[in-house]
C-alpha cells in the first residue's frame, strides 16, 4: 500500500504543503503552554488541591497588608492556587523534556527505518493525547493525573512529526535548504496553535469538543501519511541524479549502481585494459571464488570497495570541527532564547510601573503580542533557507569541473564549486543570525517597555533562523543518511545545556531582586561564542579552495606530460 519513491517524488509538492500545515498544528504545540494552562485551570485540572480557607475575600485590594483574610481566586467556577500551578507545570516539564530529549533516538530510528513508520506512530500518539485530555476534563477530580500521560504523548508525537518532515526537503534538489527552513519555521510557529484554540474556547466552544475535533484531524494526518509517504528514506539530491540497473552477467557482477559510479568504473576499466594490470598478481586475477574473472571485473570491485571505505562514519561526523562548533553555537543560542522565554513575564513585571492591576493587564497584553509574533517564524525562516541555497543552481560538483576544465583550447566559463558555495552560504547565514542574536541581547539591556516588542521580534526571528541554518549546514556537509542522528544529538545536547536557565532564573529572582540586567550582560558575552562557527567555516572554505587549485595544477601537469587531458583510453 505504501507508494514507491518515484510516486512520492511526483507528489512531493502535496506532501510539502501538508507537512507545513501538519507541523503548524501538531508539532511543538507545547511551546504555547501559557494558553493551555489557562484552559486546564478553567476545566478544573488539579483544582482539588486548592482548599477554600475559612476567612476569605473574593477580590484583590491593592496595597492591603491584612494577614487574616486570604484571597480566593476562581476560574470558570473552579478554585485555582499555587499548588495547582506547580503540579500542572510539572506535567509541562515532562512533556517539554520529551519534546527535546527524544530527538536523538528518533533521529537514529529515522535514519534506519525511514520516516513513514515514525510519522504514523507520531500522529497516533498525538491523537491519543487529545483524547486523554478530553477524558480527563470529563471528571477532573478523579482523572487529572491523565494530563501527565497526555502531555508526554503530545511531546513525543510532536517531535515525530517534526523530525520526519525534515527529510522531505531531500526531494527538492537545490531548494533543499529553503524547504528545511520552511519545515523548521512551521515547527517554531506551532507555538501559536494553543493561543488560537484558546480564542475558540473563549468564544464558547466546549473544551472536550475542541479536543475531539483535534484528535480527528490527527487521524487525517495518519491517513495522509499512509497514502503518500514511502517506506524508504528520502535520498539526498546527490543520490537522486539517476540510477541504472546494469546486469554484468558476463562479468559475474550484478548490482545497482548510480550513473556517476558507472562512469568512474568504466573509465577505470579503460585505463586497466590500456595500461595493463599493476594492482594484483596475474594469477590472483584469473580465479576468484571459483569463477574466472576478467580484469575489468576486479577493477569494478576495487573501485566499489575504495568508495565504501572513503565514506564518512557517524563518529567521524560527530567529532568533526564543524559539528562540534555547531553544538557550541546551538547551546549558547538556546540558553539565550529559553531564558528569555521562561523569565519574560518577570522581566515585564520589573519594567511596568503602576499598581498591581495595571501591571497584570500590561503583562497579559505583552504576552499576547509575543504569542502572535510566533507566526514570524513561518514567514522569516525561508529567508535563511534562501541564503543557504544562494546561487547553487549555477554550481557544479568538483569532479565535473575537474573533468571539463581542460577539454579545449578555449575553456568555457568556469562555474562555482558546489561545496564551496554551500560553505560560503552557511557562513553568511550564521554571521547574519549571530548579529541578530547580539542585537536581541542589546535590546534586552535597555529598560524600556515598548522596546521589548522589538526584542520579541528579534527573539522570534533568531529562533527560526538558527534551527534552519543548522539544518541546512548538516544537509550540505554531512551524508543524508546521518541527518536525523546528527540533528537529534544536537537537540539533546542543546536541551541539556539549556537547563542552566533555571539557576539563572533563580539568581535573577533572588540575589538580583528581579533585575535581569547582569544576567543579560553575561548572556550577551556568551553569545559572542556563536561567531566561532562562521570563523571556522571561513577557514574550511579556504582549505577547499586550495584543494581545488591543487587539482587544477595537477591536471595541467598531466596534460603537459601526456599531451592530452583525457585520463582514460578508448576501448
Amino acid at each position: 500500500m505504501a507508494p514507491t519513491l518515484a510516486t512520492a517524488h511526483r507528489r512531493r509538492w502535496w506532501m510539502a504543503c501538508t507537512a507545513v500545515l501538519e507541523n503548524l498544528l501538531f508539532s511543538a504545540v507545547l511551546l504555547g503552554w501559557g494558553s493551555l494552562l489557562l484552559m486546564l485551570k478553567s476545566e478544573g485540572f488539579y483544582s482539588y488541591m486548592c482548599q477554600e480557607p475559612e476567612n476569605t475575600t473574593n477580590g484583590s485590594v491593592p496595597g492591603s497588608n491584612s494577614t487574616e483574610a486570604e484571597l480566593v481566586l476562581r476560574m470558570n467556577g473552579w478554585l485555582i492556587c499555587k499548588d495547582q500551578d506547580e503540579m500542572l507545570n510539572l506535567a509541562f516539564t515532562v512533556g517539554s523534556f520529551l519534546l527535546s530529549a527524544i530527538s536523538l533516538p528518533l533521529g537514529i530510528a529515522m535514519d534506519k527505518y525511514g520516516p513513514r513508520k515514525l510519522r504514523l506512530i507520531g500522529s497516533t500518539c498525538f491523537a491519543l493525547s487529545c483524547l486523554l485530555i478530553a477524558y480527563g476534563a470529563s471528571n477532573p477530580d478523579d482523572l487529572s493525573v491523565l494530563i501527565f500521560i497526555a502531555l508526554s504523548l503530545n511531546g513525543f508525537g510532536g517531535m515525530c512529526m517534526t523530525f520526519t518532515s525534515l527529510t522531505l526537503p531531500n526531494m527538492f534538489g537545490d531548494l533543499r535548504s529553503t524547504f528545511i527552513a520552511l519545515m523548521i519555521g512551521s515547527y517554531a510557529s506551532s507555538a501559536v496553535t494553543f493561543p488560537g484554540i484558546k480564542v475558540i474556547y473563549d468564544l464558547g466552544a466546549p473544551f472536550i469538543s475542541i479536543l475531539m475535533v483535534w484528535a480527528a484531524c490527527g487521524g487525517l494526518v495518519f491517513i495522509n501519511c499512509l497514502l503518500n509517504w514511502p517506506l524508504e528514506p528520502f535520498p539526498g539530491p546527490e543520490d537522486m541524479d539517476y540510477t541504472v540497473k546494469i546486469k554484468f552477467s558476463w562479468l559475474g557482477f550484478d548490482h545497482k549502481i548510480t550513473g556517476k559510479q558507472f562512469y568512474r568504473q568504466v573509465t577505470t576499466v579503460g585505463r586497466r585494459l590500456s595500461l595493463g594490470n599493476t594492482m594484483k598478481p596475474q594469477e590472483q586475477l584469473c580465479v576468484q571464488d571459483g569463477n574466472k574473472l576478467c580484469l575489468s571485473t576486479v577493477d569494478l570491485e576495487v573501485t566499489c570497495q575504495s568508495q565504501e571505505q572513503d565514506s564518512t562514519s557517524f563518529m567521524q561526523s560527530i567529532f568533526s570541527p564543524i559539528y562540534m562548533l555547531s553544538l557550541v553555537t546551538m547551546c549558547v543560542t538556546q540558553l539565550r532564547l529559553i531564558f528569555y522565554m521562561g523569565a519574560m513575564n518577570n522581566i515585564l513585571e520589573f519594567l511596568v510601573e503602576g499598581d498591581m492591576i495595571t501591571e497584570m493587564e500590561t503583562v497579559s497584553l505583552y504576552s499576547s503580542i509575543f504569542g502572535v509574533l510566533q507566526l514570524l517564524c513561518l514567514m522569516t525562516a525561508p529567508v535563511i533557507g534562501y541564503i543557504m541555497d544562494w546561487k547553487l543552481r549555477d554550481c557544479e560538483d568538483s569532479n565535473a569541473q575537474d573533468k571539463d576544465s581542460n577539454n579545449g583550447n578555449t575553456p568555457a566559463r568556469v562555474k562555482r564549486d558546489r561545496k564551496v558555495q554551500k560553505i560560503t552560504n552557511a557562513t553568511r547565514a550564521f554571521v547574519f543570525t549571530n548579529m541578530l542574536l547580539v542585537g536581541f541581547g542589546v535590546t534586552c539591556l535597555i529598560p524600556n517597555l515598548p522596546l521589548q516588542i522589538l526584542s520579541f521580534i528579534l527573539h522570534t526571528i533568531v529562533r527560526g533562523f538558527i534551527h534552519s541554518a543548522v539544518g541546512g549546514l548538516y544537509a550540505a556537509v554531512y551524508p543524508s543518511t546521518q541527518f536525523g542522528s546528527l540533528t537529534g544529538m544536537q537537540s539533546l545536547v542543546s536541551a541539556l545545556f539549556a537547563l542552566l536557565q533555571q539557576p539563572l532564573f533563580l539568581a535573577m529572582m533572588g540575589p538580583l531582586q528581579g533585575d535581569p540586567l547582569w544576567v543579560n550582560v553575561g548572556l550577551l558575552g556568551v553569545s559572542m561564542l556563536g561567531f566561532s562557527l562562521p570563523a571556522y567555516l571561513l577557514f574550511y572554505r579556504y582549505q577547499l579552495l586550495r584543494q581545488k587549485a591543487q587539482r587544477a595544477e595537477d591536471a595541467k601537469l598531466f596534460m603537459k606530460i601526456n599531451g592530452s587531458s583525457k585520463h582514460e583510453a578508448f576501448v
